[in-house]
């Protein structure tokens, strides 16, 4: 519980920047508004989308409130408030299924470009489950970036799991071949994959991803299978584009958004969830080992309007 509490507060102070654009300015409409009219919807929708909600979420959110407005014959623009918070909220509710993965015999492979935490991510996901009494093999399987393997591997010592790495500039493929087999000799609950993402150049990307997909589902067709992409919280709108663009070369099941520690446009996790109908499954709000949290909406949009439970 100790550590859900100083995880909150981290993530308070990491969405600092977006909750002093979104909620002092939306402060100032519930109380400056004295009716409820097209022009204060205007303003509460600009608000949002300069948040980096995007439109496809602001649009919804709207409509949303204006339902419950009517529905609950609200008059005073004050009396909105919690019901827009209310309506973030269910804009991001994940459900119960989305860490399926955790339950069953299941192969990870998580994605990302250079430099937005997926290495450290991987590392961290090994330690949380394997704190829950699973069983995790690592597969090194981006190759490409030097030191990732050797990162990955320091990782694994300390989260406690084995890791299969082969040496740099070698087939991912093959490095996630010898991890299912490793996997399945120890008998393990998750495999986790570590795997190249560069965006930049697609079709190479799509062809590894292929070849990777083709191995699983011959050597491990039992396993459950979840693809997470790792994104940068303080990128914005341009996490959201690389979103996009992992969506049209791989099957993405969720998110995990990272560095919500200081810059971050926290609001971007509502704007992929909505656009793109991929959930947000983990956040990151700093370095150690435990900054890795499931998401969870009603935290997440606490965090932002700051509201102590």
């Amino acid at each position: 519980m100790e550590e859900k509490k100083g995880f909150f507060r981290r993530l308070v102070e990491g969405l600092t920047k977006t909750r002093n654009n979104i909620v002092s300015s939306i402060d100032n409409i519930f109380s400056g508004f004295s009716s409820i009219d097209d022009d204060f919807y205007d303003e509460i929708e600009e608000i949002l989308v300069m948040g980096d909600l995007g439109i496809n979420a602001t649009t919804a959110i709207i409509e949303d409130l204006k339902r419950r407005v009517k529905e609950q014959k609200i008059k005073e623009p004050s009396e909105c408030k919690q019901l827009l918070i209310e309506s973030i909220k269910e804009q991001m509710n994940v459900g119960e299924t989305a860490y399926e993965f955790e339950n069953r015999q299941s192969v990870v492979l998580v994605i990302g470009v250079n430099g937005v935490g997926k290495t450290t991510s991987v590392g961290k996901l090994a330690g949380k489950l394997k704190d829950q009494g699973k069983r995790v093999v690592i597969a090194a399987a981006d190759t490409f970036r030097a030191a990732a393997g050797e990162q990955l591997t320091e990782w694994a010592h300390r989260a406690g799991v084995d890791i299969v790495a082969h040496q740099e500039g070698s087939d991912p493929a093959a490095v996630v071949y010898d991890a299912i087999q490793a996997a399945k000799a120890r008998k393990a609950d998750v495999l986790l994959c570590d795997t190249a993402g560069r965006l930049h150049n697609k079709k190479n990307l799509m062809a590894e991803l292929g070849k990777i997909n083709r191995i699983i589902d011959r050597e491990y067709p039992e396993a459950f299978r979840e693809t997470l992409v790792v994104l940068d919280g303080t990128t914005g709108q341009n996490a959201l584009a690389q979103a996009r663009e992992f969506s049209e070369v791989a099957d993405i099941t969720g998110i995990i958004l990272t560095k919500l520690d200081g810059t971050a446009k926290g609001g971007i996790a509502v704007a992929i969830h909505s656009e793109l109908g991929i959930p947000v499954k983990y956040i990151g709000v700093g370095e150690s080992i435990d900054d890795l949290q499931k998401f969870d909406a009603d935290e997440f949009v606490n965090a932002l309007f700051h509201i102590e439970e």
